[in-house]
């Protein structure tokens, strides 16, 4: 490469100046050739005066295009710290910050509460039950568990309560609609939604024996294997409803009423196509977290009531299980009233754990023959299917 000290083409191949040369003669020096050109000779006029050499060298010219780079990168570095600002306050006013908080779970106040039949227990197919019951306006499975249209509070973002809606969604479908759960199996993935502060309770409600008053049947729906099997998928109808309670605490309480198509299982003498009958339960559940729960996608269950029938009101064991009674029998006694565990012995003695008095579809725990002050109601005829039409 040609030096400044070099014409810009190079040094001709061959010849001097005065050599006599046709081809160097005639080359042109241009603009460019003069500027790169280390010596320069003094102008006449500076000539005048007596100076010794006949040239003075010039000082090497600035870098023009590495200083042009230069104030590139400055001018992109201060608009990508520009933009890096303008993001953190963007996603700052989007995602309002919580104080760190100090909230601790309570223990879950549970209350369960059997319902009996006035009369036998319809039964027949299970397309048929549904078809002629309450449910055949409810969703199969998960689908009956709709998310309202989420909406951001004062420190809680729309996406933070969009994150409520749909933990306090995932903890109804396992509980409710996992067929593993349903029939005694695994209940993992229930516990893994809970906060961990209430592992303890939740894994004391399902010890054999349990102690009394942990309530199994406050944290999910199950039913015993060894008596009824699930006849179809369940069908669910409600609502979920969230709610601010202070800068860190958030609060979703939802009310969905569930119907399980049962039969007798594998081996009962009365197990047979025709043989399924519907039980219904209705759970109002209240949810609450901070946003250390948002974040771990889990939540702490504070209150849990259950409503669930048809079985009778003494039926043994309802607390950890259901015992629905199945196509045919008659409640023992119906009406009777069974007294059953208001609060696990954890719970504050002074919260109040009676059932809401709200209609759920298909289900009136007060209908006539529930006796005032206990904790047993009976199943409205509305409650149960009418069997298919006379042929």
């Amino acid at each position: 490469m040609a030096g400044r000290s070099d014409p810009p083409e190079g040094t001709p191949p061959e010849g001097l100046p005065n050599s006599g040369d046709d081809d160097y003669r005639s080359v042109v020096f241009d603009e460019s050739f003069v500027r790169a050109a280390r010596l320069q000779e003094y102008s006449a006029t500076e000539r005048v005066g007596d100076h010794a050499p006949a040239v003075r060298t010039l000082p090497p010219a600035p870098p023009a295009p590495a200083a042009r780079n230069g104030r590139t990168q400055v001018l992109l570095l201060v608009l990508l710290v520009a933009l890096a600002f303008a993001t953190a306050v963007y996603l700052g006013v989007r995602t309002p910050a919580q104080p760190p908080s100090e909230h601790r779970p309570d223990a879950l106040r549970a209350t369960v509460v059997p319902l009996a039949p006035l009369g036998p227990v319809p039964g027949g197919k299970p397309a048929e039950l549904l078809l002629h019951s309450p449910a055949a306006q409810f969703r199969t499975g998960a689908e009956g568990i709709q998310l309202p249209v989420p909406r951001g509070t004062r420190h809680f973002s729309e996406s933070q309560v969009q994150a409520a809606l749909t933990i306090a969604k995932d903890y109804l479908v396992q509980s409710s609609l996992d067929p593993e759960v349903l029939t005694g199996g695994k209940d993992r993935a229930v516990r893994l939604l809970l906060d961990p502060d209430q592992h303890n309770q939740f894994d004391a409600a399902f010890d054999v024996p349990a102690e009394p008053g942990a309530q199994a049947s406050g944290w999910l729906v199950r039913f015993d294997p060894q008596k009824v099997a699930l006849a179809g998928a369940p069908r669910a109808n409600g609502f979920l409803r969230a709610v601010e309670l202070g800068p860190d605490l958030l609060d979703v309480t939802t009310d969905h009423t569930f119907v399980y198509p049962l039969r007798p299982a594998a081996g009962k003498a009365a197990a047979r196509a025709d043989g399924a009958s519907l039980f219904t339960v209705r759970r109002e559940l209240h949810f609450r977290y901070d946003a250390e729960d948002l974040r771990r996608h889990r939540t702490e269950l504070l209150t849990a009531s259950a409503f669930a029938g048809p079985q009778a009101c003494a039926a043994p064991g309802a607390e950890q299980a259901w015992q629905p009674l199945l196509a045919g029998p008659r409640a023992p006694e119906p009406g009777k009233a069974h007294e059953v565990a208001r609060t696990a012995p954890t719970a504050s003695s002074g919260a109040s754990t009676a059932p809401s008095r709200a209609s759920a579809p298909g289900i009136d725990p007060y209908a006539t023959g529930a006796r005032s002050g206990t904790l047993c109601g009976t199943l409205s005829a509305a409650a149960q299917p009418s069997g298919p039409p006379p042929r």
